[in-house]
C-alpha cells in the first residue's frame, strides 16, 4: 500500500500517527488532524515532539507502550480513554494505541466521540455481566457436583446403618424433608437448609455400633440394655465428626445431640435448653412426630391428634417449646410431606 493511500486513510479516520525512537522523540508521520492542531498549533508532518510534551496520561501510558514494543508483542496495546480540554473549553476524549509494524514503533492518537464512548461503556458492561454470569454458572455447576457427592455419601452411610435397623427408607427421607421445612421457616440460608436435609436422616447412624440382640429386640429393653442403646448418640457423633464437609459436621452434631432434652435430663451430655444445638432440637421434634404417627415392629401408629397430645406434654420438658410451636404452625406442610413419602423398604 502506497504512502499516499495510507495518509489519506489516516486522514479519513482522523488519526495522528507518530513513530517513536529510543531517544524519547515522537515524529509525526501523517498530516496532523485538525483536533491535534488545537494541542500543538505548529505541528506538521515530520515535526518532532519530546515525551515531556505529551499529556500527563499519555506519558504514563508510555511505560506500558515501551514494554509492549521491547517485548515485540503482537497486536495493539490501547491506553484506554482519557479527557483533555478541547476548543472553547469543550471536553475531548482521546485514546492512544501502541503497535509494532516491521520493528517500527508506532503510536496512534485519535479522538473518540461521546456516542462511541457510551457504546464502548455499554459493551464493557455487557461483557462484564456475561463474564459474571458465566462464573456464577460455573460456581453453581461445581456446587451441584459437590452436593451430589455429599448426597451419595449420606445415602451410603444411611443404607449401611439401615441394614441393621428397622427404620424404613421413607422414614429417613421424611426426617430430612421435615427438618428442611422447619429450617426454611426459621429463615436459615439455603445452603444450610440443603445441609440439614441430608444430615438429619443420619441422626441414628450410631446404631450401627449397637449389638443386634439389643437393636433388634422386639420388646422393651432392660435398664442395662437401654444404657447400651443410648450409646448410639455418641457413636454417631464420633463417626461423623472431624470432616471437611460441613454437611457431615452438621450430621455429627445432630447424631450426638438429638436425644438431649429441653430440661437437661437427656443424653449423652445432659445439655439444657438452647445449649442444645438448634439442628438437634429440630430433629428431636420431627423424629418424635414421625415415630408416633407410623407403625413400628414394637407399636401401632397413633392417630395424629393423639400423637400431638403426647407431644404437647413433651414440649414442657423434652422438646423445645418454641420450635414445637413453629412445627405446629407448619403442620399442613408436614402432613403433605408425610402423605407423599409413605413407608417402603430400603
Amino acid at each position: 500500500m502506497s504512502a499516499t493511500i495510507l495518509e489519506n486513510l489516516y486522514s479519513e479516520l482522523d488519526i495522528a500517527v507518530f513513530a517513536t525512537s529510543k531517544n524519547d522523540f515522537f515524529t509525526c508521520i501523517t498530516p496532523p488532524p485538525s483536533w491535534l492542531l488545537h494541542f500543538y498549533p505548529t505541528i506538521n508532518k515530520g515535526s518532532h515532539l519530546s515525551q515531556h510534551e505529551l499529556p500527563d496520561f499519555l506519558q504514563h501510558f508510555m511505560f506500558d507502550a515501551e514494554d509492549h514494543w521491547q517485548r515485540k508483542q503482537k497486536g495493539q496495546l490501547k491506553s484506554g480513554l482519557w479527557m483533555e480540554e478541547g476548543p472553547a473549553g469543550s471536553e475531548c476524549l482521546l485514546e492512544a494505541t501502541a503497535i509494532l509494524v516491521d520493528d517500527d514503533r508506532l503510536l496512534m492518537l485519535n479522538v473518540i466521540d461521546k456516542d462511541h464512548s457510551n457504546r464502548q461503556e455499554k459493551q464493557l458492561m455487557r461483557d462484564n455481566l456475561l463474564t459474571q454470569e458465566k462464573l456464577e454458572l460455573e460456581v453453581h455447576r461445581r456446587t451441584q457436583q459437590i452436593r451430589e457427592r455429599e448426597e451419595e455419601i449420606a445415602i451410603k452411610l444411611i443404607a449401611a446403618a439401615g441394614k441393621r435397623d428397622e427404620e424404613t427408607g421413607a422414614h429417613i427421607r421424611r426426617i430430612g424433608l421435615y427438618s428442611a421445612e422447619m429450617a426454611r421457616e426459621l429463615g436459615w440460608p439455603q445452603l444450610l437448609i440443603d445441609d440439614i436435609k441430608l444430615a438429619a436422616p443420619m441422626h441414628d447412624i450410631g446404631k450401627i455400633g449397637i449389638p443386634d440382640n439389643i437393636l433388634q429386640k422386639p420388646g422393651r429393653l432392660t435398664e442395662a440394655e437401654f444404657e447400651i442403646m443410648k450409646g448410639h448418640a455418641s457413636i454417631g457423633g464420633e463417626m461423623l465428626a472431624g470432616s471437611d464437609i460441613p454437611m457431615l459436621n452438621l450430621a455429627a452434631i445432630i447424631a450426638n445431640s438429638h436425644h438431649e432434652k429441653w430440661d437437661g435430663t437427656g443424653y449423652p451430655n445432659g445439655l439444657k435448653a438452647e445449649a442444645i444445638p438448634e439442628a438437634a432440637r429440630i430433629v428431636a421434634i420431627v423424629d418424635v412426630y414421625d415415630a408416633l404417627v407410623h407403625k413400628r415392629v414394637y407399636k401401632d401408629a397413633f392417630p395424629e391428634a393423639e400423637a400431638l397430645a403426647i407431644m404437647d406434654e413433651m414440649a414442657i420438658n423434652h422438646l423445645d417449646p418454641n420450635l414445637y410451636r413453629l412445627f405446629i404452625s407448619i403442620l399442613d406442610r408436614i402432613r403433605e410431606i408425610k402423605d407423599q413419602n409413605q413407608d417402603d423398604e430400603i
